[in-house]
């Protein structure tokens, strides 16, 4: 950490200390109006109860928390959260959030993404999918998340973590708010949203609009260049800049009336670039359309008969992704079937639907216990794909050219990238709340999934809850859970990365020990221990002709542990420190080695100071370090960076106006996030053995401000 670092922080805070030691002792409800409600979270078993007591390692993040970050989407939040650590693929900087060292890279698949309870991961790849880029956070009222196995209630890819973002209802935006923020790389946004009631209905209405040019760091070198050394050609665009700019719209309507509830919402991202580019070759003219419609309807009733609860819900989900054209490789990159004075172009499609509908009981007769009951099902239909591309693939993986290589030809009927499949899943579970002894709990719970293409899966889950004292509160947890292979993974039919219709899911059990303590009425500080052994894990591995491609198949098992600390310290009335430091090592059991990529030590760390009536300062500081390469994999350690946020804020009320400036990586720290290993080419030392050996920039210092009006 840099001496000017250090004095800067030391100079910020200062003013924070002085105020803290004259200041009162800051008071419950205080905190409750500053911070929302922390105290709660309904993730851990599908009610809410107190966030200490909740069978889980879990982490709330309010309105206030949001705010206080100077956050703007949901990557920025992901990074604050103890045990997280958000990465970056090539392949259009999509985001991945790495829980416990499980890393998702290229792909995300391994946390289950929820959006008011209901299931938004992609079929394709399995995870949050490309629409999710950019997140805005103005109509979230809470996230939720869980480290740790979920499937026992959630089912499928609840396997590291789940995340649960709460929209805003009517009671969370009374009134008309209208926002507009500007800042670097030419981001512009506008929104407007509102809450109110239309006879006995409860109305909330949130519509968004936005554009970005997106960071242009400079990718030296890149897969063209890599070509370009083993046929001496000159066809690679590195170095050049990122293609990651975007237009954005996002639209979400909550509807109430009594017990029922209806919410619908459109995201739609176009024109998004491709990052490194789709091969991780340079693409700066390649762009995407991504599209998402939802809409989720749902009853229920607490108090449904003497003793018992009743709910249920349905939810449609349509999704595409539609790309205009992707540059795979510049003109003139040569393979060994020839040369591409073109270039390789491509222009795939995909688009589908999910339906779901579940229900659920709750029952209370019992003296001590807490039962529910839930069972539901899935209708996930990847229901068409379209494939346009000026080349072709040969039985070896290697692309052939067009003879008219500059012309796009529909090869959907005859090599497409992945045969559209539909799946279907019927599920049951039982969750058991016991109240066994005097401040003790114990919460069993278990769940049976089945899948019609590749079988059925149980995954239990046990956490015995002690409140050992009126400040203290230790957990000891087991679960298991599973992650569903993805469409991708089962059904591609490209040579290169060919999909198992036989896998099975990869499947973990964790073990953790969390211990909660008041230390004093304004310090809470939380501790958990974890470790985890995962199997089955699905790697694309070399078929056993040389040079015929790879196939998924389940073959790696990883085994984790590590340990998360976190404080929050209200010093005063007017100031509050939180922070977290997370440990953690992984290990890849077939090499008995590092697994690589996610950082070994993380610190987070954030000071927000009241003054003036109701201006707020929050810095903020991010250290990650020690990330390991991949076995065979010679380049130097990813280096560790220490980046720090500054945000200022003015909140008014009604009928005034709002205004918030960030600055984001102010000191200009260089950041970069690990790229994958690819295997050295025999012979040839001059070879990188990564396609983007010198790994992904991240955004250099950036400005925003924003302005916000209420009526």
């Amino acid at each position: 950490m840099s001496r000017s670092f250090i004095k800067f922080l030391c100079a910020l805070l200062l003013p924070v200390w002085v105020d803290a030691a004259l200041a009162q002792p800051l008071e419950e409800e205080d905190l409750a109006m500053a911070y929302g409600d922390k105290a709660t979270v309904s993730i851990a078993t599908g009610a809410r109860q107190d966030l200490r007591r909740a069978p889980a390692v879990a982490t709330v993040i309010t309105v206030a928390d949001i705010k206080a970050m100077g956050a703007t989407d949901l990557d920025e939040v992901m990074e604050t959260v103890p045990g997280v650590h958000v990465t970056r693929t090539a392949n259009q900087y999509f985001s991945s959030y790495g829980f416990r060292g499980i890393n998702g890279i290229p792909t995300n698949p391994q946390v289950l993404v929820l959006q008011n309870g209901v299931q938004v991961n992609d079929l394709y790849r399995g995870d949050k999918g490309e629409a999710w880029s950019d997140l805005p956070l103005e109509n979230i009222a809470r996230i939720e998340i869980i480290r740790g196995p979920g499937s026992a209630l959630y089912g499928a890819d609840a396997f590291a973590g789940v995340i649960n973002i709460i929209t805003k209802t009517a009671a969370d935006t009374p009134g008309t708010e209208f926002g507009v923020r500007g800042g670097s790389f030419n981001t512009r946004n506008a929104w407007v949203q509102h809450g109110g009631k239309l006879g006995d209905v409860d109305v909330a209405a949130y519509l968004r609009v936005g554009s970005t040019d997106g960071h242009k760091e400079i990718i030296r070198s890149d897969a063209a260049s890599k070509l370009d050394k083993l046929f001496g050609t000159h066809a690679s665009l590195a170095p050049g800049p990122l293609n990651t700019g975007y237009d954005a719209v996002d639209a979400g309507l909550d509807l109430g009336y009594g017990k029922w509830r209806l919410r619908a919402g459109y995201k739609l991202r176009d024109n998004l670039g491709t990052g490194v580019g789709v091969s991780y070759a340079l693409d700066p003219v390649g762009k995407e359309k991504s599209e998402r419609i939802n809409a989720d309807v749902s009853w229920s009733d607490a108090q449904f008969a003497r003793n018992w609860g009743l709910g249920f819900s349905g939810s449609y989900l349509q999704y595409s992704e539609d790309v205009t054209t992707f540059n795979i490789y510049p003109p003139g990159t040569r393979f060994p079937t020839g040369v591409f004075p073109n270039g390789m172009i491509g222009s795939p499609g995909r688009w589908q639907r999910q339906v779901r509908a579940s229900g659920y009981a709750t029952y209370s007769g019992f003296a001590g216990h807490s039962l529910r009951f839930g069972l539901g099902h899935e209708d996930l239909n990847l229901y068409d794909v379209r494939t346009m591309k000026n080349f072709l693939l040969n039985a070896a993986g290697t692309p052939v050219p067009n003879p008219v290589s500059g012309v796009l030809i529909d090869y959907s009927g005859i090599q497409p990238h992945l045969v559209p499949h539909r799946r279907f899943n019927n599920y049951v579970y039982v969750q058991d709340e016991w109240n066994f002894a005097r401040d003790w709990t114990l919460t069993a719970g278990l769940r049976n999934d089945h899948f019609s293409d590749f079988g059925s899966t149980a995954n239990p889950r046990l956490a015995l809850v002690w409140d050992a004292s009126l400040d203290l509160t230790a957990k000891l947890l087991y679960g298991r859970a599973f992650r569903a292979p993805s469409f991708a993974e089962q059904y591609t039919i490209n040579p290169t990365a060919n999909g198992n219709s036989a896998l099975k899911p990869e499947s973990i059990r964790t073990l953790e020990a969390a211990f909660s303590w008041q230390a004093r009425k304004d310090a809470q500080i939380n501790l958990s221990f974890f470790r985890y052994d995962m199997k089955d894990t699905i790697r694309a591995m070399p078929n056993a002709v040389a040079g015929t491609g790879s196939t998924f198949a389940n073959t790696g098992k990883q085994n984790g542990r590590g340990a998360e600390l976190e404080l929050v310290w209200d010093l005063s009335r007017t100031v509050r420190f939180s922070g977290s430091y997370s440990n953690q090592k992984t290990i890849d059991e077939a090499t008995n080695t590092d697994a690589g990529y996610a950082p070994h030590h993380h610190v987070y760390a954030r000071a927000d100071w009241r003054f003036a009536g109701n201006w707020l300062l929050s810095p903020q500081l991010n250290w990650v370090a020690e990330r390991k390469r991949a076995v065979g994999d010679t380049r130097p350690a990813v280096p560790d960076y220490t980046s720090a946020d500054l945000t200022l804020r003015a909140e008014r009320g009604k009928g005034q106006w709002s205004f918030a400036a960030s600055i984001r990586n102010l000191f200009n720290a260089t950041a970069r996030e690990p790229t994958l290993y690819a295997a050295a080419v025999p012979g040839r030392p001059d070879i990188p053995t990564s396609l983007i050996p010198y790994d992904l920039p991240l955004p250099g210092r950036s400005f925003y401000l924003q302005a916000a009006y209420s009526l």
